[in-house]
């Protein structure tokens, strides 16, 4: 007797945002990541941004160190800035669904000529 029951595998995925590069500053330098080297994971929910930082070369500017951070999403006019335990790090931009970039030159006081702009790359991680 053949078993007509049917299976349907539904996969849960989380979301990883991946900083691949990092660029500006004073002296305009830019430096460069490997995937997984620092991971950033928002818990919406919660508000929670849990970073961890792998990166052990002091000279990149890689932002943040390995924690877990509260994160709030400003909204004004058409653009999106970003805090991190109360302080703006900069304006949000998607460019595609797979990657955004945090503008630290553009927040929503007005222009910052020697911040940074970081580059992440995002990567679904499926959930056991």
């Amino acid at each position: 007797m053949g078993d007509n029951t049917s299976y349907q595998d539904i996969i849960t995925y989380k979301e990883q945002w991946h900083l691949v590069e990092s660029n500006g500053g004073v002296s305009g330098s830019t430096s460069q990541f490997e995937l997984h080297t620092i991971v950033w994971e928002f818990d919406g929910e919660e508000e929670n941004l849990t970073i961890t930082n792998n990166n052990t070369d002091d000279s990149k500017e890689d932002l943040l160190d390995s924690g877990t951070y509260s994160f709030s999403q400003n909204n004004e006019t058409d653009k999106s800035y970003l805090s991190i335990n109360g302080t703006e790090y900069g304006e949000v931009t998607f460019e595609s669904t797979g990657a955004f970039t945090l503008d630290g030159t553009s927040l929503s006081t007005g222009t910052v000529s020697d911040g940074y702009s970081y580059e992440f790359t995002r990567i679904l991680v499926e959930v056991d």
